[in-house]
Formats: structure tokens, sequence, C-alpha cells
């Protein structure tokens, strides 16, 4: 009887303990902690280098009475700066400017030399976030040094007028993104030399990588 009461006893006292030690289990069991990556944003500062073609179309007016008109094909490299900010909505807003060598040379009336050295820009830029991707158009400020060589005259001019483009930037990681980007300039009319106006205007397709911040 006493083995009987004994065995009882220890079963009891046993069942206890695996439930109290359960319970202190279940108690002390941590719950994981789940980390949310953190959505992709256009907004920041950024610097990059571009480079590309350009096809620049020229005309001079010599006199007021003879006409010339020349394609000049070239190429452009140089770099880049700016910063955007983006909306809940998916809208980015952003500044942006830019220098580059744009080398472009052809002969008006035969024996005069025309090309340009430089050009910039400083523009606005709106476009669409689709995460990583964003589509974008721009539109501002250009100027370019055109300059004229013959019979060893070299004389240089600054021209100024608009731009405007779109493009496609793609970021591959967070800091780093790539571009690709079509953009018209009129650049306007000068008289250069005396008694000669000329005026001209390019369009330029270029790449572009570029470090965000």
């Amino acid at each position: 009887m006493h083995k009987i009461i004994a065995l009882a006893s220890a079963f009891l006292l046993t069942s206890t303990a695996m439930t109290m030690a359960a319970d202190l289990i279940e108690q002390s069991a941590v719950p994981p902690v789940e980390f949310e990556t953190p959505a992709f944003t256009w907004t920041g500062a950024y610097v990059g280098i571009s480079g590309g073609a350009g096809w620049l179309d020229g005309s001079t007016t010599k006199a007021r009475r003879f006409h010339d008109e020349q394609d000049f094909d070239g190429s452009v490299f140089g770099a880049f700066a700016g910063y955007n900010w983006q909306f809940g909505n998916g809208i980015v807003v952003g500044v942006e400017g830019d220098i580059e060598y744009n080398s472009n040379d052809e002969k008006f009336f035969g024996y005069r030399t025309f090309g340009t050295d430089w050009a910039g820009s400083a523009r606005g830029r709106i476009g669409y976030a689709f995460d990583r991707l964003m589509v974008f158009g721009t539109a501002g400020w250009t100027m370019a040094n055109g300059h004229i060589q013959y019979g060893g005259i070299d004389k240089s001019e600054t021209f100024s007028g608009w731009t405007a483009g779109a493009g496609v930037d793609y970021a591959v990681t967070d800091k780093i993104f790539v571009r690709g980007e079509y953009r018209y300039s009129d650049f306007g009319t000068k008289e250069i030399v005396r008694g000669m106006n000329v005026d001209f205007d390019q369009s330029v397709v270029k790449l572009g990588l570029a470090v965000k911040f």
C-alpha cells in the first residue's frame, strides 16, 4: 500500500513539474522579429558622367544675301549633377545641371570652319517612379561655345537658348543608377563675325552612370 501511495505521489509530482516547465518555455519563447526592407526612393543628390553622339544642324547668312546650311556629326562627353524629390504618389521632381565637351566641326561656304567646343545646361525635371525605374522629362536653359576659323582668324562666341528631352533612369543598387536620354537643344542665333549670322540646333543621345547620395 505504501508503495502504491509513493508511486502515485511521484507520478503526480512529475506531471506537475513537466506542466510548469512547459509553461515556462512558452512564456520565455521570444517571437521572431520581422525586418521590413525600406522602400527605394529617388529623393537625394546625385552626380554622374555621360557620353554619346550629337547631330547638329547649322545655318549661316553672310551679308544678308548668301546662305549656307550644314549637318554636323560629333560626340559629347561630360558630367551632370542634380537633386530629386520623390512624393508618395510616385511623382519625382528635380533640378539638374550638366557641362560637357561637345565636338562638332564643319565648313561653311567651303572654307570657313565652324564648330562647338563645349555645352552646358540648367534644367528642371519631372518624372514618375516605378520603384527602381523612373521615366522623366526635362527642359530648361542651355548654352554652347561656337567658334569659326578662316584665313588665320579664330573667333568664338557663347550661344544660348533652350533645351528639352526625355529619358529613363534605373537604379542598379540603392546608390548607383544608369541613364539613357535624348535631348534637343536650340542654341539660337549670333553674329559670330561681322556680317555673318550663325544659327544652330542639336539632337543628342546619351548614356550615363551616376552615384546617388
